[in-house]
């Protein structure tokens, strides 16, 4: 093996990717899956989860699906038990899931604060738990990579709930990284910009669309596999063994722009 392949050996681990039957998650699987990942694949929709895990197959990777309701604590412990089981080890944890609302500040409603909050940052605090446990009992190296947004950093209109959801990830990701450091078990925030994801399409109109990349230095989204590279980084324990609490940025250069 050489110094390279060393460096970012992950063959023989496993990952649990929650959100991995979504877009930029099932992408993040197929990459680390063809790292020689095993991955699982946590959510609700089984047929979402087939054609990801036929393209991680044809790719050569191992992967399965496991049936999850994230707004369940019970159901993350038997998602993890059943890993535990099946594969024998849990060494990366992907805190993926996310949903996203156009709807005006003014008429937020409390039923679809108290969704969007629940979904994106208290399942995240959930899986945190249950998964954080689980790799304080171990003792062994661990990454967990906490899905974050550019919305999380600097405030974007039309997108008020989802923002502050993710700038909740964003700071709880800090907070666990200074908790656990001493304990091998690092927490980074993986900060996607403008990519082509599901909860994007409901908020993207033709002049939103002009307005992002005209603020966008690259002049394009992202591709989902341009994602890749750098959840291979922080969940190397070799590559990205001091890499932790920091915000990975992914965004073709959005937030450098100014004027």
């Amino acid at each position: 093996m050489n110094y390279l392949d060393s460096l970012f050996d992950l063959k023989g681990k496993v990952a649990v990717i929650i959100g991995g039957t979504g877009e930029l998650c099932g992408h993040m699987a197929n990459g680390l899956a063809q790292a020689g990942v095993e991955v699982v694949l946590a959510g609700r929709d089984a047929s979402k989860a087939d054609a990801k895990l036929d393209a991680i197959s044809e790719a050569g990777g191992k992967g399965y699906f496991v049936a999850t309701d994230l707004s369940k604590k019970d159901s993350l412990e038997s998602l993890l038990e059943q890993v535990v089981v099946k594969s024998g080890r849990i060494d990366i944890l992907i805190n993926g899931a996310g949903v996203n609302s156009p709807t005006p500040f003014l008429e937020i409603t409390d039923e679809e604060l108290e969704n969007i909050m629940s979904i994106n940052f208290g399942a995240t605090v959930q899986a945190c738990q249950v998964f954080g446990r689980y790799f304080l009992e171990q003792g062994a190296p661990a990454s967990i990579i906490n899905l974050g947004s550019i919305s999380g950093l600097n405030p974007l209109s039309r997108v008020f709930t989802y923002s502050a959801s993710k700038a909740a990830v964003h700071n709880l990701s800090k907070n666990l990284a200074r908790e656990w450091a001493d304990k091998d078990i690092r927490v980074n925030t993986l900060v996607p910009g403008f990519f082509p994801a599901e909860q994007n399409r409901k908020v993207l109109d033709e002049s939103r669309v002009l307005e992002i990349l005209r603020n966008t230095p690259m002049s394009r989204f992202g591709n989902p596999d341009e994602l890749i590279g750098a959840v291979l980084l922080l969940a190397s324990c070799k590559a990205g063994s001091f890499i932790t609490g920091t915000e990975m940025i992914v965004d073709g250069g959005f937030d450098a722009m100014s004027i």
